[in-house]
């Protein structure tokens, strides 16, 4: 099969990651590959995509992520492949008006349980009607999915559910970064600054903690950097809190700390989750849509936004070693159902269904 992934960008992100780790992986199963990217800056997931994947053509149509013109470019490009799986809601927008011109098997991945779209009445039908050029809806968790059909109102769309996957192994295997290793107990979270994600809960939970036994590593990059810089200077905490930015050894980075955090307001079905999970730490996620599918009866679950909580479930952990080797055994077998084998044989199920 000839195969085109289309997305808006190769910024670090959930759907970014999926899509470059899908590449090589098909590519080895024999497959042509393709990838459209509205915006073609160049980052550190287009240079590894690039390294493991030279045989995909990368089609880098321009700067922006909503040009509308991109569509008649789609146009040309899509009449090369069989299949075309979009990502992000101007790909998906674009790609399905294009389709009325070439007729392709349309697949689309949805990414999240919620957006900025569906608060928008007036956008509804727009969404509907997309929704319904596609062959075939892939959510990455039962919420995403149980979530697009209520917002949708129709029972009978073609979605199906793949869960996310990660290389387990690659980041099981991976060895701690001797230095930076500290004497403080450090919590991670591997997040962009977006509206989405909450990193301000987690920095207010560090708050509440001594500071000569706690500190906080925030990995990732976005609009809300500087905000939540000035929160931990705000709260006297600078010296605890380490920027670290966009890293390429994040799976290192994992091993080297104490325990992974996600806090966010809502998830589809977050990597950095399952990654969190794979590295014999303790996991910690906010109690939202995403994140307590995957976490429940694994990890520990706080509720959204509640630093207290948090804060507490943090310093138990650094003093309860039994509790701590529990909690970590648990998320590394729920990881272990998350392989990124078994999403690409779902993946490749769907492509082939007529």
């Amino acid at each position: 099969m000839k195969i085109l992934h289309i997305i808006t960008s190769l910024q670090t992100g959930g759907a970014e990651t999926l899509v470059v780790n899908l590449m090589p992986r098909f590519r080895d199963l024999g497959h042509e590959v393709g990838l459209v990217v509205f915006n073609n800056e160049k980052t550190k997931l287009m240079e590894r995509l690039k390294h493991e994947c030279p045989e995909c053509k990368i089609y880098e149509l321009g700067t922006s992520c909503y040009n509308p013109l991109y569509i008649i470019k789609l146009i040309g490009i899509m009449k090369k492949y069989d299949i075309v799986h979009t990502h992000n809601s101007s790909p998906q927008l674009f790609a399905a008006i294009a389709n009325l011109f070439t007729r392709k098997k349309l697949i689309t991945t949805e990414h999240n349980t919620s957006n900025r779209r569906r608060y928008w009445k007036w956008y509804a039908n727009i969404d509907r009607w997309m929704y319904n050029r596609y062959n075939r809806i892939i959510c990455i968790s039962n919420q995403a999915e149980e979530n697009l059909r209520n917002y949708l109102k129709r029972d009978k769309l073609p979605i199906v559910t793949i869960f996310n996957g990660v290389d387990i192994a690659s980041f099981h295997n991976a060895k701690p970064i001797e230095e930076l290793k500290t004497d403080k107990f450090v919590a991670i979270m591997v997040a962009g600054f977006r509206k989405q994600k909450d990193q301000d809960t987690l920095v207010k939970a560090i708050a509440k903690l001594p500071k000569e036994k706690f500190e906080l590593w925030l990995v990732g990059t976005g609009e809300r950097l500087n905000d939540v810089k000035n929160l931990a200077k705000n709260l006297n905490i600078e010296d605890n809190v380490k920027f670290l930015g966009l890293r390429t050894d994040v799976a290192r980075l994992l091993h080297t700390a104490d325990v992974v955090v996600m806090s966010s307001h809502y998830e589809g079905l977050s990597l950095s989750n399952i990654e969190g999970m794979s590295v014999d730490k303790p996991f910690i996620a906010s109690d939202v849509d995403g994140l307590h599918e995957i976490t429940e009866g694994y990890g520990i679950l706080f509720p959204h936004e509640d630093s207290d909580s948090l804060a507490k479930i943090i310093e138990r952990l650094s003093t309860d070693q039994d509790y701590y080797n529990q909690v970590a055994s648990s998320c590394y077998a729920r990881a272990q159902q998350f392989d990124i084998t078994k999403m690409v044989e779902g993946y490749e199920g769907v492509y082939t269904q007529r």
